[in-house]
C-alpha cells in the first residue's frame, strides 16, 4: 500500500509494503488470517507468481478461490475442496433418490384413490392396455396396482431418513 498500514502479506512476511505490492488490493491489513492461510498452503512466492500471470480483472476471483481452497486444505489435507464437492454430490444423489421414492409413493396412492377406470378394448389380438396388470381391468383393488409402482414401499427403508444428521463441513 505504501501508506500508513502495510497489507496483510507484508505484515506477515515482515517487509515494507511497496506502492506496487501485488498483494495489497486483495489482502487488506484488517484481515491477516486470509493471507496467513493462503501463505501456509500455497506459499507467498507461488501466490505472487499466479497473480502476476493473471489479468488484473481476474485477480480478485483468483484470490477468493485460493482462500477457499486453502481453507478446504486445512480442514481436509488429502482431498481439500474436492472432498466437500464429493460430499455434496453424494448428498444430492441421496436426495434425488428420496425424491424419486416419494414421487413413486404419491403416484401409487393416487392410483389407489382413483375410481375404477373403464377398460378399453383393442380390436386386434385382444391385447390388454399397458397400464393394467394381470387379468384385472381396473384399479379397484389394492392388488391390481402395476408392479412397477409398488417398488417404493419396499425400497424406502434403504434411503437415509434424515440427511441433516451429518456434520456440516462449514460449521
Amino acid at each position: 500500500m505504501g501508506g500508513s498500514s502495510p497489507c496483510a502479506s507484508c505484515k506477515l512476511l515482515r517487509r515494507r509494503c511497496a506502492k506496487d505490492c501485488i498483494f495489497a488490493p486483495y489482502f487488506p491489513s484488517d484481515d491477516p488470517h486470509k493471507f496467513a492461510i493462503v501463505h501456509k498452503v500455497f506459499g507467498a512466492s507461488n501466490v505472487s507468481k499466479m497473480l502476476q500471470e493473471l489479468p488484473v480483472h481476474q485477480r480478485g476471483d483468483a484470490v477468493s478461490s485460493l482462500v477457499y481452497e486453502a481453507n478446504a486444505r486445512v480442514r481436509d489435507p488429502v482431498y481439500g475442496c474436492v472432498g466437500a464437492i464429493s460430499y455434496l454430490q453424494n448428498q444430492v444423489s441421496q436426495l434425488q433418490m428420496q425424491l424419486a421414492v416419494a414421487q413413486a409413493e404419491m403416484l401409487c396412492i393416487q392410483m389407489q384413490q382413483e375410481p375404477a377406470l373403464p377398460t378399453s378394448h383393442i380390436d386386434q389380438d385382444d391385447q390388454k392396455p399397458l397400464l393394467f396388470s394381470n387379468s384385472t381391468s381396473s384399479f379397484s383393488s389394492n392388488n391390481s396396482i402395476p408392479q412397477y409402482l409398488t417398488f417404493a414401499a419396499s425400497s424406502s427403508s434403504n434411503v437415509m431418513q434424515d440427511p441433516l444428521q451429518r456434520e456440516s463441513l462449514w460449521t
